[in-house]
């Protein structure tokens, strides 16, 4: 990864997408983005975690999928614990990320009113970018 390399945060149900929706989210990136520093507040993880504990229906299948993906991620501390804080913190704070990911519309609308670009569903199983 390049020092230049955009920095793209991941929420929750980002992570979850490949078990729920079928999207490949890291070929999706690569494709819009590139090379990416991927980040994942801590606070998702711990999100991702309890939900993976939940039961054994399709959410927590898919929140044991996405801590597996999150692997792929570097985690970041913040001082928000709800996921969602976690996500606008890192993203609109004084090392703003470039990018955030997620399809939930209200995380999405706080993102896009702090001028962060997101990135979400389009379509079945593509990724697009919504500039602020």
């Amino acid at each position: 990864m390049s020092e230049d390399a955009p920095t793209v945060i991941l929420d929750t149900n980002a992570l979850m997408m490949p078990v729920e929706l079928g999207v490949r989210v890291f070929d999706e990136l690569d494709r819009l983005v590139g090379d990416a520093d991927l980040v994942v507040p801590r606070a998702v993880l711990a999100e991702l975690e309890k939900l993976s504990e939940a039961g054994n229906g399709e959410a927590a299948t898919a929140a044991a999928v996405g801590r597996d993906l999150a692997a792929r991620c570097r985690a970041v501390d913040t001082e928000a614990s709800y996921a969602d804080d976690a996500v606008v913190e890192l993203a609109a704070g004084d090392a703003a990320a470039d990018y955030a990911v997620t399809n939930d519309r209200p995380l999405r609308d706080r993102l896009l009113e702090r001028g962060v670009r997101v990135i979400g569903l389009r379509g079945r199983t593509t990724l697009e970018i919504t500039e602020p």
